[in-house]
């Protein structure tokens, strides 16, 4: 690991989840900034956009609604996916991975756009 890897990891990691990531200890945290996000989430070939549709449909069809719960919003929030290209994933992946975790995706994405949609708390 090298503090420039780090950074890079760190950076990516806030771009991803739409928040500022402070560095963490330990191994996995090393693991997931310096590999994962440093190294992964930075390759060439896929956009920011694809790689998030990808995670979103492979999230859903292992029922991974408390991840989804970030993403979604990050997305959103980076501009990647509007409201109605969420909904028609929502649609889509149904059909995919089954229809108890696609209405289920499908509330969560709707839930997830009326709570950005009315904003932070005041």
């Amino acid at each position: 690991m090298t503090s420039e890897r780090r950074r890079r990891g760190l950076e990516k990691m806030a771009e991803v989840y739409g928040w500022k990531v402070e560095d963490g200890p330990g191994d996995f945290f090393a693991v997931t900034a310096d590999h994962l996000f440093a190294d992964i989430w930075t390759r060439p070939g896929l956009s920011m956009r694809d790689r998030r549709l990808l995670l979103i449909g492979a999230l859903a069809a292992q029922g991974l609604n408390d991840v989804l719960d970030i993403q979604i919003p990050a997305a959103l929030g980076n501009g990647e996916l509007s409201p109605d290209e969420l909904r028609e994933i929502g649609i889509f992946l149904t059909h995919y991975i089954g229809w108890p975790l696609g209405a289920k995706l499908s509330v969560q994405i709707d839930t997830l756009i009326a709570r950005q949609e009315k904003g932070p708390p005041s």
